[in-house]
């Protein structure tokens, strides 16, 4: 486990994983990197996959101010840079995959591949549950394992999250348009957001690409990981070839 500075900011706590060229991976608010043991084990014997705790999760302490996603993409975009690898694939989940979303916007030389789990680029993909619901007491258990906060200061990031999600992401189609790097996006059958969200966000994609995983839900990474896996794997696979009946594609190409 390494930390990783920003400038005025708490050091990120990050676990670091297997080896190869870096693979990062962003876990979902409310939780920490521990959330993506299962689908970061299936990259480990390709690539040394980074799991940072953003700020105010897992073992990263929080930050004076209000969390946004912008500021968080900072983080991730500092992190990238001090690694000096170029650009890298990069996943995010839930939350992650705004967060995610953002460095690819900010950034695109940073990332070479995005994958983009159960997340949503506008304020409307948002579900209700997403703002009304309690948290689970396995979440601040959770918390409270590892933060150099304390149990006490769980309260805080919940209030603090409830704020990011009033006010954020509020990405436009035109700016997702922008995004010329391969984007996959993968939801679960039966996920947190409407599948219409998530399908507008594909077809704004100039180089998306779409995995419904059956029988999923919002938890799709740790339900079906080695299904993900092979989905992401084939993703990034090198040379793939054209499909034989392209239509959207054939416009791209």
């Amino acid at each position: 486990m390494s930390q990783s500075k920003s400038a005025g900011l708490p050091a990120l706590s990050v676990t670091e994983l297997g080896a190869g060229p870096l693979f990062p991976m962003l876990h979902p608010g409310g939780t920490d990197s521990r959330a993506l043991t299962a689908i970061a084990g299936c990259f480990t014997d390709r690539y040394q996959v980074l799991l940072p705790d953003r700020r105010g999760h897992g073992r990263t302490p929080d930050s004076p101010g209000p969390m946004t996603f912008e500021a968080m993409a900072d983080d991730t975009i500092t992190l990238l840079e001090q690694r000096g690898a170029g650009a890298s694939p990069l996943l995010g989940y839930s939350d992650g995959a705004v967060v995610a979303l953002v460095v690819a916007l900010m950034r695109p030389d940073l990332v070479s591949h995005l994958v983009f789990v159960s997340g949503v680029y506008s304020l409307d993909g948002w579900p209700p549950q997403t703002l009304d619901a309690e948290v689970p007491q396995f979440m601040e258990d959770a918390y409270a394992e590892v933060s150099p906060d304390g149990r006490e200061h769980f309260a805080v990031v919940v209030e603090k999250a409830r704020r990011l999600h009033t006010l954020g992401p509020t990405l436009t189609l035109e700016q997702l348009g922008t995004i010329a790097l391969p984007v996959l996006v993968i939801v679960g059958d039966d996920d947190d957001m409407s599948l219409e969200h998530i399908l507008s966000l594909y077809r704004a994609l100039p180089a998306g690409e779409l995995a419904v995983v059956p029988h999923a839900s919002h938890g799709v990474l740790v339900e079906k990981p080695e299904l993900c896996a092979t989905l992401i794997t084939e993703f990034l696979r090198p040379g793939k070839p054209a499909t034989f009946a392209p239509v959207r594609r054939a416009e791209i190409r």
